[in-house]
């Protein structure tokens, strides 16, 4: 699958390669909450620390091996120099979105600062890493992408979606927080955490599903 995948450009990349990129993320999602969970008998709700960060460590390999396969100009880039590009795309989206997070109301304190520093590293592998590995520091794709939300193509809808649905879900899973429920879950950062993974695999299906009409566009236009 990784030759398959560098030798098709970012433009004509197909949906089964979408479909398989994707399985693989959601796969590595499920791999994360299996061994919290049966492995150190973990769950998000009554130790999100501990829990955000054994999905995180999971699921971040696996998108920064598959989406280096996808990297732009596989010619002049190395898979390593992708890879590369994705390690240290980590560590700066989690920044972004940990400020991001902080910004709107997340609250502030030693004792918050483990959990946001694991779910501001999981949402960095959803929203960040990805397109560091395709893209690098290419300020106009990822303008283009992210701040125009003109994505072109079944690989930056594939970068686009996923990262959106994060964002958005997050933000609605902490509309919980402030209600007088008294919950365990409705504790920084679990609902946002739930949210957020909600968002990206609502993402998946929908960039999935658009690469499958762009690839039947394609059959009929070539019919034609």
């Amino acid at each position: 699958m990784k030759e398959e995948l560098e030798k098709n450009p970012q433009s004509t990349i197909s949906s089964s390669q979408v479909f398989f990129i994707h399985v693989c993320c959601g796969l590595a999602l499920v791999a994360g909450f299996w061994v919290a969970h049966h492995v150190y008998f973990l769950n998000l709700v009554f130790d999100p620390t501990k829990t955000l960060c054994l999905i995180w460590a999971i699921e971040f390999p696996v998108v920064i091996l598959l989406f280096s396969c996808c990297r732009q100009k596989p010619e002049k880039c190395s898979y390593f120099t992708a890879i590369a590009r994705g390690l240290l795309g980590l560590p700066i989206g989690a920044l972004l979105n940990a400020l991001g997070a902080l910004a709107l109301g997340a609250p502030v304190g030693l004792q918050y600062l483990e959990k946001t520093v694991n779910w501001s590293l999981l949402m960095s592998s959803f929203t960040f890493v990805p397109t560091a590995c395709v893209y690098g520091s290419s300020w106009t794709d990822w303008c283009r992408i992210f701040a125009c939300t003109k994505p072109n193509g079944p690989l930056e809808f594939m970068l686009c979606l996923p990262a959106h649905g994060a964002v958005i879900g997050a933000w609605f899973g902490a509309w919980p927080m402030p209600l007088d429920w008294e919950r365990p879950w409705q504790d920084w950062p679990i609902c946002v955490s739930y949210g957020a993974m909600a968002g990206y695999v609502v993402g998946m299906v929908g960039s999935f599903g658009l690469a499958l009409i762009m690839h039947t566009g394609r059959k009929q236009l070539k019919a034609e």
